[in-house]
């Protein structure tokens, strides 16, 4: 058999480990309706759960929008009125049910305003900090996961395994504070170069608008950067040892294709399966952000306007954030169990 029959042979074995292509009328639609299904359920139980769970908070929301001042029996029951919480509770939950379903959450105590119009406002600072930070970790995990499967055992792949590991188990908010300290507020010699929080510092135009927000970018998404990626490299890693020892892998090196051939083009899109699953779970929680970032670095996102809501608390606002935050959880990862199938059909058998 010729060289140039080698990659043939490579892909048919890739085919036969993979089974049989997804046809019509298979067991995919079935697969589909199921798993439609469970994410409606979800959806419904996290509908549930946002109204009761944030209850058992300890507080009186109405005396905490007083602020403390000195208000009579009557204009407490003003407020609750106001807000509907003089309403028994069974009503409540009917009228946030059916409100919630057509987009209604509701209006804020604190800011008197739509929960919807809060959200909205904040979430494409979210999307811009989070989203910079997956772009990021993403790219950074599959590469160096990839370079330490392919070097397993060797100085590189203990050093990156190692370092992924130490960052993974370091709290979020302990590592930004640290950076805060560091390389905002400067020790000893080393001056602070980075703001300590904030989303800009206003009063600048055009391109410099740009270059002030990414300057207060740098740290948060550092922060994620370094906490999220070593998930990614661990998950491809594994992935990658496991397929390594494959029979195709190892025809397709007795026949004489490069090291580095068979890497791109055989053993690393099999072992991206996993990686694929985890890459759409990140990007669920992309939308939902990251509260103890948000907040120690006090960017104006969902995660912060998350905790203002829950120092109050605020149940309108902190419901219909619960109830975002969740429904991009289960919608990313019922996107990537309906993907998932036509990368290896053997999954909806």
């Amino acid at each position: 058999m010729t060289a140039d029959a080698t990659p043939a042979l490579v892909e048919d074995k890739q085919r036969t480990a993979a089974g049989p292509r997804v046809r019509k009328g298979s067991a995919y639609p079935r697969y589909l309706v199921g798993k439609l299904a469970g994410a409606a359920v979800s959806l419904l139980a996290v509908l549930v759960t946002s109204f009761f769970l944030f209850r058992l908070i300890p507080g009186d929301p109405v005396k905490t929008m007083t602020g403390g001042r000195q208000v009579s029996a009557e204009q407490l029951a003003a407020y609750r009125e106001e807000f509907g919480l003089g309403l028994p509770l069974w009503r409540q939950f009917t009228d946030y049910c059916g409100k919630a379903l057509t987009g209604d959450f509701g209006t804020s105590y604190q800011f008197r305003a739509p929960v919807v119009d809060k959200i909205t406002e904040a979430l494409p600072n979210t999307l811009l900090l989070t989203g910079t930070a997956f772009v990021l970790y993403t790219a950074l995990g599959i590469f160096l996961g990839t370079r330490s499967a392919w070097r397993h055992g060797r100085l590189g792949d203990r050093f990156h395994t190692g370092l992924a590991l130490t960052l993974y188990s370091i709290p979020s908010f302990w590592l930004g504070l640290l950076l805060i300290i560091v390389l905002s507020v400067g020790i000893g010699p080393l001056p602070g170069m980075f703001p300590t929080g904030g989303m800009e510092s206003g009063g600048e135009e055009g391109f410099a608008h740009v270059l002030d927000v990414a300057h207060h970018l740098v740290l948060p998404v550092v922060t994620l950067v370094a906490v999220e990626y070593g998930q990614t490299l661990l998950v491809t890693r594994s992935a990658l040892l496991d397929e390594m020892g494959s029979d195709y892998l190892t025809t397709a090196r007795a026949k004489g294709l490069r090291d580095d051939l068979v890497r791109r083009r055989h053993a690393v899109p099999n072992a991206l399966l996993p990686t694929v699953t985890l890459i759409f779970i990140n990007l669920g929680r992309t939308v939902a952000g990251v509260i103890l970032v948000e907040t120690v670095f006090s960017w104006p996102g969902l995660g912060g306007l998350f905790y203002q809501a829950l120092s109050v608390p605020d149940l309108p606002l902190v419901q219909g954030l619960f109830f975002v935050f969740a429904t991009a959880v289960i919608l990313m990862n019922t996107l990537a169990d309906l993907v998932y199938p036509l990368l290896d059909p053997r999954v909806a058998r």
